[in-house]
């Protein structure tokens, strides 16, 4: 077996996809079925070695996160771009370098290289590679805005659902009493998984997997492709491709949206063409408009200014810790940081700050009160509030943004 020794970088544009970026590394965000990270580990034997990303989060400690890079790293090593989510199941050839759509994803170190060259994400991998080389090509999706995890969202389910069902033990679907299957792609409900009777389960569009420990609750209607993570729960509703995270609460109806994990969308209202960051909370009657009155191209605000997604549908981009009030209504294409606490149900913006307190007009929320919060919020699911995700969330309340 050859070692490959992987880090993941986040140069500078993986550190502006708002409203993400500020709370979490993209090695920890959700695209498709699984993280960026484990998408990248099985090509790594198992294990990413490590990461550099924005330094302000490099005391991030969730289980699982790749530490950040110290000291010298060693030739040989191979350096990815964390934007890149490679397709499950992907070869990593015996290569010095790799591509996809004409750009480099990954170089494999012919020197050692000093961490601090890519401390502030503007070295561009291209720049490593050996002057005559032929690089390998790779399947798999670019990450270029936050809106990208919406837009691979289907494709990505699709492919992941594909790779990962076979893989896992599950039940025959005619030992699940009461249930309906229409459509004829593949349905992978997992040893463990809870799939109770008056249930639909729809394949004619895509695939389906539902994790152990997962609860898909009578009366709900299930579409694909869509992914249930460990540990949660479908209420009653449509879910429509959908790929909802571990420990999450969704009811009502929500269509190609993204619950990044331990998300509470535990009542009615409709998401659509959304990506909810973990730990959001979202009101009962909390509804997105995915869809501009015009149907025309949906703009959606960057760190670096509006811009046009191209994209037809886009509801809202939800940051980590975000919490929103009964009953609020946002428009298409709004951004709300991470961290904001919103109790204004109809709101006259597009966009709310991390750590907003209030609605269109905002105060900050105070970051001994967000942390008392949050701690409060992990403690629900049974996580702890580590040192380091105490340091990380102090320094990101410090460079927290201003629309």
């Amino acid at each position: 077996m050859i070692l490959r020794p992987i880090i993941l970088y986040e140069d500078a544009a993986a550190r502006a996809l708002e409203p993400f970026a500020l709370l979490r590394p993209l090695t920890e965000m959700r695209a498709g079925a699984v993280l960026v990270r484990e998408r990248w580990e099985p090509l790594a034997h198992g294990e990413v070695a490590g990461r550099v990303g924005a330094p302000h989060l490099d005391s991030f400690d969730e289980t699982g996160t790749p530490p950040t890079v110290s000291g010298l790293i060693p030739a040989g090593t191979i350096i990815a771009n964390a934007r890149f989510l490679p397709a499950l199941g992907a070869p990593l050839d015996d290569a010095t370098a790799w591509t996809a759509d004409g750009r480099v994803l990954a170089v494999r170190l012919a020197e050692s290289l000093d961490p601090q060259r890519l401390a502030d994400g503007t070295l561009a991998l291209e720049s490593l590679v050996r002057p005559g080389t032929t690089p390998a090509v790779m399947r798999g999706w670019w990450i270029d805005y936050a809106w990208d995890f919406i837009r691979h969202l289907t494709s990505m389910l699709a492919a992941d659902i594909s790779a990962m069902g076979p893989t896992l033990a599950t039940r025959e679907l005619r030992h699940l009493d009461g249930v309906q299957v229409v459509g004829a792609h593949p349905v992978y409900i997992e040893d463990g998984a809870v799939v109770e009777p008056f249930v639909l389960l729809d394949a004619q569009q895509g695939p389906l997997l539902v994790r152990h420990g997962a609860h898909v609750q009578a009366f709900a209607r299930l579409c694909g492709p869509s992914y249930v993570g460990v540990d949660s729960v479908v209420h009653a509703g449509r879910v429509a491709a959908c790929s909802i995270g571990e420990q999450c609460r969704v009811h009502g109806e929500a269509s190609v949206s993204l619950f990044v994990g331990q998300a509470n969308k535990a009542h009615d209202g409709f998401v659509g063409h959304s990506v909810i960051g973990r730990w959001a909370n979202l009101g009962a009657g909390t509804t997105t408009s995915n869809l501009k009155n015009s149907y025309g191209p949906v703009q959606a605000w960057t760190p670096h200014g509006v811009r046009d997604t191209g994209m037809q549908f886009l509801g809202a981009l939800i940051g980590d810790h975000a919490k929103l009030a009964i009953g609020t209504l946002l428009r298409t294409g709004s951004v709300v940081g991470a961290g904001a606490s919103v109790f204004e149900s109809s709101l006259r913006t597009s966009v709310v700050p991390p750590f907003a307190w209030g609605g269109d007009t905002v105060e900050t929320f105070d970051v001994e009160k967000f942390l008392e919060v949050a701690e409060r919020v992990l403690g629900r699911r049974g996580q702890p509030m580590s040192d380091g995700l105490r340091r990380a969330f102090r320094l990101a309340h410090q460079l927290r943004w201003d629309p």
